[in-house]
């Protein structure tokens, strides 16, 4: 069976756990990193020089490491012509978008993680909070006006592209303070929010990480 190293709330492993949700294949998913270690290992170190999360390792030995390719890989793999699309200008299109939104909204989760979730109210970094914002907000500005026209990142239907840009605008949407207002961004959370893999894999997964944190 496939399987998937990397914690559930891992922000690349939830790309990835997504992306099987959407697709319906089974897979074994294997607690890694975080609280749970492992990165050092040495035999992790062999499917995976970097450490990180996640990787994929098929039956025969095949591993495959950094989410991009491993989404790309997965939806070739199983979904052709839907969440991947068959069509080169299209393919490249949801190739773009990935590549857009995994460089440009990455920089504000990472702030989040730090200073937010790691940090108490009375140890935060505001200014730097304040900017991680405005800079994601300049880029939310962006996919609201593509949005206009596209109900997801490619058009009338869900595909790759839709993947790395979903799994961050959860956190976005719920965990910003005084989040500025992108009512097309919003309503396409909406119609991510309607899908059930979408709810499993990333909603409840960042509720759940969240009120940890809440709780102190």
């Amino acid at each position: 069976m496939l399987k998937i190293w990397g914690r559930k709330d891992g922000s690349n492993v939830i790309k990835v756990t997504w992306c099987l949700g959407e697709i319906g294949v089974d897979y074994e998913r294997i607690d890694w990193g975080g609280v749970f270690g492992g990165n050092d290992d040495p035999t992790y170190r062999a499917k995976n020089p970097n450490g990180r999360l996640p990787t994929l390792e098929e039956d025969d030995g095949f591993t495959l490491w950094e989410s991009g390719a491993v989404m790309r890989y997965l939806c070739a793999e199983y979904s052709m012509g839907e969440l991947y699309p068959q069509n080169l200008r299209a393919r490249a299109a949801a190739d773009k978008w990935m590549d857009w939104s995994s460089i440009n909204l990455a920089p504000f989760n990472g702030v989040y993680l730090e200073e937010i979730l790691q940090k108490s109210a009375a140890e935060r970094d505001e200014l730097r909070l304040a900017a991680a914002i405005k800079q994601a907000g300049l880029m939310y500005d962006i996919l609201d006006a593509h949005l206009v026209d596209n109900d997801y990142m490619c058009g009338e239907k869900l595909t790759m592209a839709d993947f790395p840009l979903g799994s961050l605008t959860d956190r976005w949407i719920n965990w910003t303070p005084n989040r500025p207002s992108h009512p097309n961004v919003e309503a396409y959370y909406e119609r991510l929010a309607s899908r059930p893999a979408y709810r499993q894999h990333v909603i409840e997964v960042n509720a759940s990480r969240w009120q940890k944190i809440q709780k102190g």
